[in-house]
């Protein structure tokens, strides 16, 4: 039986797992992460079948996430980069690294992330508002509709009112983020990487 496609949703989350829904997908990228490029380090590290990879690794190309090229004309071998929308997937790895680690353990961290300029453990990553530098929390973070979201479950915000932008809820001052702000927020750092039995 064919399964439902997300891609047409509008929920920016269901459209994001129509492309990395799939288990074998995260684990790919996971492991292009780890700086696996080539067919046989994706079979090797992930003990899957050659047929299935295919299908996986064409996917993300086709999504926009991976980029082939061509490594050796004779034979024909391709390897696979990551690109700049792939590259943006790491902080969901790695808040999911962070989520399994705490909720299922299996009798301590296999795999967890660390600060290379401290050497200190990162054990709890956070997502931060670029504006303020709090912690994406609720209270007084929570997600609303868009100029572009249905309504129904949810708050509206496609109005704007006393200069409150879409996206945020009413009464919430508005101000463009520095570049300062950014560079602060920017989580997780160039300097935090997987430590396991491979390396980012």
């Amino acid at each position: 039986m064919r399964r439902k496609s997300f891609q047409t949703m509008s929920c920016p989350i269901a459209r994001s797992l129509e492309r990395v829904g799939e288990w074998w997908s995260m684990l790919i990228l996971r492991d292009a992460f780890r700086g696996a490029t080539r067919f046989e380090q994706f079979q090797k590290g992930l003990d899957i079948a050659p047929n299935i990879l295919s299908r996986r690794l064409n996917a993300l190309v086709e999504s926009g996430l991976l980029e082939r090229r061509r490594y050796s004309d004779h034979p024909p071998r391709n390897e696979y980069q990551l690109t700049a929308r792939g590259r943006d997937f790491r902080p969901v790895l790695l808040a999911l690294l962070a989520w399994g680690n705490r909720h299922f353990p299996t009798g301590g961290p296999h795999t967890v992330i660390i600060n290379e300029e401290t050497g200190q453990q990162v054990t709890d990553p956070i997502l931060v508002d670029p504006q303020t530098l709090r912690p994406v929390t609720e209270p007084p973070f929570r997600t609303v509709y868009g100029t572009a979201g249905s309504a129904g479950f949810g708050t509206s915000a496609a109005a704007t009112v006393h200069g409150t932008a879409p996206g945020t809820a009413l009464g919430t001052a508005v101000r463009r983020p520095s570049p300062a702000d950014a560079s602060q927020a920017a989580l997780p750092t160039p300097a935090a990487r997987f430590a396991g039995d491979a390396h980012v």
